[in-house]
């Protein structure tokens, strides 16, 4: 029994209890911050206890750097994610603003179509400019228009602002037409301000208009209105086709060659007006389809047209 006593408390020691080790470790930690508080004796040996705590310290706080590696992880490929639907959708969202400013531009010059619709007296039809001729030296456009519309070769073409040129092929469901800034077309033009009859021919750039044969002494002078004048009976008169930009005197001459802006928007919509002549507007669409059947083609128009008009209306 001794010897089973003595092995047992062997093992189990008995010490103090554990409130007399709380209090004398409540002791302890009381005195060192008194210590510390009264002055820098303890720095020292702070300084050292970090240095050694700081691997314990360091791998203590792995799982939560882990942690919050993978929730950077996460975070950054959720963003890269974000961001990549943002941008798809903005490019969704400028693509259909683009159609809109395209759709809104069509809108606004239809409306000025319209609007000038309602201000002219003669008969008039909305066509589409579906093509363009791409020959630097052709100034042609195709429209959605032809004889079963009643369009004929030689019709007037406008704009909102001015006049444009004229259809000189017709096919049943289309027809080409000549701007007038082609080197081909002219046109019978007065000066709005003194009424000077003469002709405007294209210069071939797309952008300008000549005046070839003023007398040296004409009454003309720069930012003079040019309107579409009846002589020849094609164009409806008073429509506005240019404004005079520059004169030329060429010494010996006795010509005056004057240089004008046409008023149309060329090549700036894809709508514009077919205009019928007053001689035009006593017949009917339905007229001009049949005569056009019975012939056979675009060219069954042109019986129609005053004999004095050629195709490109007083080309020099």
């Amino acid at each position: 029994m001794n010897t089973i006593s003595a092995g047992h408390r062997s093992y189990f020691p008995r010490g103090p209890g554990l409130g007399l080790r709380t209090l004398t470790l409540m002791f302890c930690a009381l005195a060192l911050i008194l210590t510390d508080a009264r002055g820098e004796r303890l720095q020292l040996t702070r300084e050292i206890m970090t240095t050694a705590l700081t691997p314990l310290i360091w791998v203590a706080s792995l799982p939560t750097r882990a942690g919050i590696a993978a929730d950077r992880m996460q975070s950054r490929e959720s963003l890269a994610r974000d961001n990549a639907e943002l941008r798809q959708r903005l490019m969704l969202l400028q693509v259909r603003a683009q159609k809109l400013d395209a759709l809104e531009a069509e809108n606004r010059r239809i409306r000025e179509l319209l609007a000038s619709r309602e201000a002219l007296d003669e008969k008039v039809l909305i066509a589409e400019i579906i093509a363009i001729n791409q020959d630097p030296y052709r100034h042609q456009i195709t429209l959605n228009k032809g004889i079963r519309d009643g369009v004929y070769r030689g019709q007037a073409l406008v704009d909102a602002h001015g006049v444009l040129g004229q259809v000189v092929e017709v096919s049943p469901s289309l027809s080409q037409a000549l701007l007038i800034t082609d080197p081909d077309h002219g046109i019978p033009v007065e000066v709005n301000r003194t009424g000077l009859q003469t002709i405007a021919v294209g210069r071939g750039d797309g952008q300008g208009l000549k005046l070839p044969f003023l007398p040296s002494n004409a009454d003309i002078k720069e930012g003079d209105l040019l309107v579409s004048s009846p002589l020849g009976g094609r164009f409806p008169a008073g429509y506005p086709v240019g404004r005079i930009h520059t004169l030329r005197h060429t010494a010996g001459e006795h010509f005056l060659e004057a240089l004008a802006h046409p008023s149309a928007q060329l090549n700036q919509g894809r709508q514009a007006l077919l205009v019928w002549s007053e001689r035009r507007n006593t017949e009917t669409p339905a007229a001009d389809a049949e005569a056009a059947a019975i012939n056979g083609g675009g060219d069954a128009a042109a019986p129609d047209m005053p004999p004095e008009a050629p195709t490109a209306a007083a080309t020099p």
